[in-house]
């Protein structure tokens, strides 16, 4: 499968009548128009950030050292008011991610957490950060044990972001943009049993133009790598966890469409292969049904998605040799 990234320019074509003396001021007026309009879109536009954060216990990084999970979530607490600090018209979302649910842990949908007034501290984060932990807080009170490693449930987490950002924008008044995205902070392994999930989720953004960035806490993720090239977003690999809050600052902060403007770390070589149904790995060179595009890494007889029984591939015919014709014949 080939992906073809176009790239569309927005050109401005200023018309001029007449002759303008260039002693005057008037060559400033298109782009200050120009600056005006630009900066009159901004304001009245949305930008909503969905954060999915990984929680699962069995992370390398939590297993390690359980004190990381707060400062990660510190971080993120942070990050997140940084987002909301940038414009009044900016909303939040953050949903916890684990091997057994998605929750949400901000905006919370039917009760509202008890908040009192703190000196200091703007009323709406102080909002953000009681309500994240408490609900953060509930979640691994009630989560259940584990009794072996067990993968999260990232794809799903996504896919319910989606769905979130989608009922949001059905909602916005006409005339108001919304400019959507959705930041992935995990420390797991590959998921590659939740391939056809995550290829669902990474087209169904790029169709809706939604852009999914990726902060990856301890490996590096081929799968959400390949979301983030497909909906040209930002893959970030932290080296120190206790610099998390500025990378986030410095490479997920700036909105999609002013990134082009900063340095930022330069995209990873992407890895597009693909993971077999049969086995849940990523494999080079595989099989693949012509009924149902399914992958596998070893022959079957029987496709196992679609069930399409196969021809048994035969010996390959092997060709004579030739003759060499002599000088008497």
């Amino acid at each position: 499968m080939f992906f073809y990234k176009i790239k569309l320019s927005l050109v401005f074509c200023i018309y001029r009548k007449g002759r303008i003396s260039a002693d005057t001021d008037a060559d400033k007026l298109p782009a200050n128009m120009e600056a005006e309009t630009s900066s009159k879109e901004a304001e009245s536009s949305i930008d909503l950030l969905v954060i999915v954060l990984d929680t699962n216990p069995s992370q390398h990084i939590v297993r390690q050292n359980p004190q990381n999970l707060t400062q990660i979530l510190e971080a993120v607490i942070a990050f997140g008011n940084a987002h909301l600090m940038q414009k009044a018209q900016n909303k939040l979302a953050v949903l916890s991610c684990s091997h057994h649910a998605t929750n949400f842990l901000y905006p919370l949908p039917r009760r509202q957490v008890e908040l009192r007034q703190v000196d200091g501290q703007y009323e709406a984060f102080s909002l953000v950060e009681k309500t994240v932990k408490q609900q953060l807080g509930s979640i691994l009170m009630n989560a259940p044990r584990l009794n072996g490693p067990s993968e999260s449930l990232l794809a799903g987490s996504m896919s319910m972001a989606l769905c979130y950002i989608s009922r949001l924008q059905r909602n916005v008044t006409s005339g108001v943009k919304m400019h959507s995205r959705i930041l992935v902070l995990t420390g797991s392994n590959e998921c590659a049993s939740q391939y056809m999930t995550f290829m669902n989720v990474f087209f169904t953004a790029q169709k809706l133009g939604i852009v999914i960035d990726t902060c990856a806490l301890d490996k590096t993720l081929s799968l959400l790598q390949q979301g983030c090239d497909i909906t040209s977003g930002q893959f970030l690999k932290v080296t120190q966890l206790e610099g998390l809050l500025q990378y986030l600052l410095w490479v997920f902060l700036p909105a999609p469409q002013m990134r082009h403007k900063l340095v930022l770390p330069p995209p990873p070589k992407v890895d597009y292969r693909a993971s077999c149904f049969c086995h849940r790995e990523l494999i080079d060179i595989g099989y693949v049904c012509s009924v149902c595009l399914s992958v596998f890494c070893k022959y079957s007889p029987i496709c196992t998605t679609c069930h399409t029984i196969f021809k048994t591939p035969g010996p390959l015919p092997i060709k004579g040799k030739k003759k060499k014709k002599t000088d008497k014949q």
